[in-house]
């Protein structure tokens, strides 16, 4: 895989929302009234401008994380991701997010210390790599929260905590958003997890039928908060829920919540043979 394929994802990933989060954002603007309705009606026009002009849909084009199955090969591909984040930072163009934490100071071209964010997992197809692709903007980054629960505080205890996070976060994040939950892991494993969810499609369920059920119960009880579309009030105060999990120590029930707005820019580049396809 070479930089300017990175390049060419990015540019796509940041200038033309996945065709899933805007057909959610189409179902909320129907079942919207009043300014809610405009709200959303606005944001697909700006979704539209954006792919037709060929801009980014958000003045944040966010933090990049890269999700790598690899075997064998994974410098080049680091190597590569950092030539491209570097070079789109100038193309797409990307705004120069990343800053020393201290300082402040901006290294320019969205590289830095741990920055872009890559992590790596062993792929068992020698011929295959795939690179998946989040912007993480800082105002949904914000307000992400990672616990530690009590084994015994259990389902109910997980679902307070989610719920409550959206509630705390309110109209900061840009509703309506999508939530992704990592349970279990430790806190860390958590909380990738959770990062790790924002990347599966709305209209794709999950392996697990209880992460399902789930899943479609906290999406229930967010939208009954009422926040709305960018805080408006209404029936969406998300497009979907989407939950990953990894098994835990018997003391431990570990949460991570992160809240996505509702640009959810992510992409997958696939590399097989040679060829290199890019996925939605």
């Amino acid at each position: 895989m070479r930089a300017e394929d990175i390049v060419e994802a990015l540019r796509i990933m940041e200038t033309d929302l996945p065709p899933d989060v805007e057909a959610a954002l189409a179902r909320c603007r129907d079942e919207e009234e009043g300014i809610s309705r405009e709200v959303l009606g606005t944001i697909l026009e700006n979704v539209r401008v954006a792919r037709e002009l060929g801009v980014p849909i958000c003045q944040d084009t966010g933090s990049l994380v890269f999700f790598v199955e690899a075997k064998g090969s994974w410098s080049a591909i680091c190597r590569a991701i950092r030539e491209g984040v570097a070079m789109a930072t100038e193309s797409v163009p990307l705004r120069a997010n990343i800053v020393n934490p201290f300082s402040r100071r901006n290294t320019g071209n969205n590289l830095g210390r741990g920055n872009p964010m890559i992590h790596i997992e062993a792929c068992t197809d020698p011929e295959m790599e795939r690179v998946g692709i989040l912007a993480k903007g800082a105002g949904s980054e914000n307000v992400s929260a990672a616990t530690m629960l009590d084994p015994d505080q259990s389902v109910a205890g997980i679902k307070e905590f989610v719920v409550e996070a959206v509630r705390k976060a309110g109209a900061k994040p840009c509703p309506p958003i999508i939530v992704g939950v990592g349970v279990g892991g430790s806190l860390d494993e958590a909380a990738l997890l959770s990062k790790r969810a924002l990347m599966r499609r709305l209209d794709e369920p999950p392996e697990d039928p209880f992460a399902g059920a789930l899943e479609a119960a906290l999406l229930k009880e967010i939208n009954s908060l009422g926040i709305g579309p960018m805080g408006f009030g209404g029936r969406n105060t998300a497009l979907g829920v989407r939950l990953e999990t990894a098994d835990c120590h018997t003391a431990s029930l570990p949460v991570a919540v992160s809240i996505q707005c509702w640009a959810l820019r992510r992409i997958f580049l696939e590399a097989e043979g040679g060829m290199v396809k890019i996925a939605r």
